[in-house]
């Protein structure tokens, strides 16, 4: 592991102070008690500002819409699976045995995860600009342009662009519950519009699936409502 460790650190960039850090950031949760999953959530919001700061620079002429769009896209799973296999994480993860068996290694989910939980092992070691720094430095090789403007809008961002049409307060997601064994699982995420007093349920194999299901259901309800109210009018 302490070889692993070192040539992660080679590819990352970054040389840790506290190695115990980044050992914590690639144990998963079926591995042990000192899991990644609070890291995950810092290496989220820091992944988000640095892309966001990145984009602003890059695409001065762009609207805040087209922004958001292109953000969206960049953090999404797919996007941090490609980087984190980039990265060699599939071989530096620490996984439990029954998640091992079900192809743990290269799982897109525990993959973008883990890529979350580095950033913000990164973050709580040496600060924000060294974070900034290694989130410049996964995306260098992607070409941003004014052109991925264009790229097809994910469900949350599509909800939350209806919602802000209408004047409405953004939709609230929370968990409601988890289903399976560790290496199985099946999140059930509810999406509420308070002020419409509607909520809509998605499930999918993580959190941000199950955010997208739940927001794609809402924006189909809302959407056919609008029709029908056009239709009566």
């Amino acid at each position: 592991m302490a070889a692993a460790l070192e040539e992660l650190q080679t590819r990352l960039g970054h040389r840790f102070a506290r190695p115990e850090l980044l050992a914590r950031a690639l144990t998963h949760r079926s591995y042990g008690a000192d899991h990644n999953e609070r890291l995950e959530y810092l290496g989220d919001a820091v992944l988000n500002l640095a892309v966001a700061h990145l984009l602003y620079e890059a695409l001065a002429a762009q609207p805040e819409g087209d922004l958001s769009r292109v953000r969206a896209n960049l953090v999404k799973q797919d996007t941090l699976h490609r980087l984190a296999t980039g990265l060699g994480l599939p071989h530096a993860i620490r996984l439990g045995a029954g998640e091992l068996r079900s192809g743990g290694r290269q799982r897109p989910s525990i993959l973008a995860d883990t890529l979350e939980a580095v950033i913000g092992a990164v973050y709580l070691d040496a600060g924000h600009a060294a974070a900034d720094a290694l989130v410049r430095r996964l995306f260098a090789r992607i070409e941003i342009t004014p052109q991925m403007q264009a790229a097809a809008k994910d469900a949350k961002t599509a909800l939350q662009e209806w919602l802000q049409g209408q004047r409405l307060p953004l939709p609230r997601y929370s968990v409601a519950g988890v289903q399976g064994a560790d290496h199985q699982q099946t999140f059930q995420v509810d999406c509420q519009v308070s002020d419409l007093n509607l909520v809509q349920r998605g499930a999918g194999p993580s959190r941000r699936a199950a955010e997208q299901a739940a927001a794609a259901a809402m924006l189909q309800t809302l959407q056919q409502r609008q029709k029908t109210t056009k239709s009566i009018a």
